[in-house]
């Protein structure tokens, strides 16, 4: 069994640690949320590895994990504003346009409620469902309709203020 949560490991890691940045928009604290919950499943490894899916256990236990709450201080500490998102995690000189606004995005979606912020990127990030976002994030499908339209309003408003600020 060591030997197929090490396999697991090898093949998932990569993406586990995309979408924990993805939610967490902070490299270091999802590096700690994937390392936390993958040291949990290790422990479980005998029963999540049976599963038929046990990626997508492991995913709800990220999920879960940075919705906890324990980890809000973290979080909250991590970006309050896009002043402080360039003191904790300083841009890269990255000449790409796709990084620069990947970047962009990345301050935009920091500003949003935790389940807001989980919610889009399920379903934008990992190309969930309502119903399989809605299992993950333990609410009904119209609350992660509601999540998303939501965030999508937000966003779209901090992309106007920013486009107003460089005019």
């Amino acid at each position: 069994m060591p030997d197929d949560f090490d396999r697991f490991v090898a093949d998932r890691l990569d993406r586990l640690l995309g979408y924990a940045t993805a939610l967490t928009c902070d490299k270091h604290l999802a590096q700690d949320i994937v390392q936390d919950v993958l040291l949990r499943a290790q422990k479980r490894w005998d029963r999540i590895g049976a599963l038929d899916a046990p990626h997508l256990y492991v995913r709800r236990m990220v999920t879960n994990d940075y919705l906890s709450w324990w980890r809000r201080r973290a979080a909250r500490d991590v970006v309050s504003s896009h002043a402080a998102l360039d003191e904790v995690a300083p841009a890269v000189a990255d000449h790409a346009v796709r990084h620069a606004e990947r970047d962009a995005m990345r301050a935009r979606i920091a500003v949003l409620p935790r389940r807001q912020r989980a919610a889009v990127v399920l379903r934008y990030y990992d190309d969930s469902t309502d119903e399989e976002i809605a299992a993950l994030l333990g609410c009904t499908v119209g609350t992660v309709r509601s999540h998303i339209s939501r965030a999508l309003k937000t966003l779209r408003a901090n992309e106007n203020d920013a486009v107003e600020v460089l005019r």
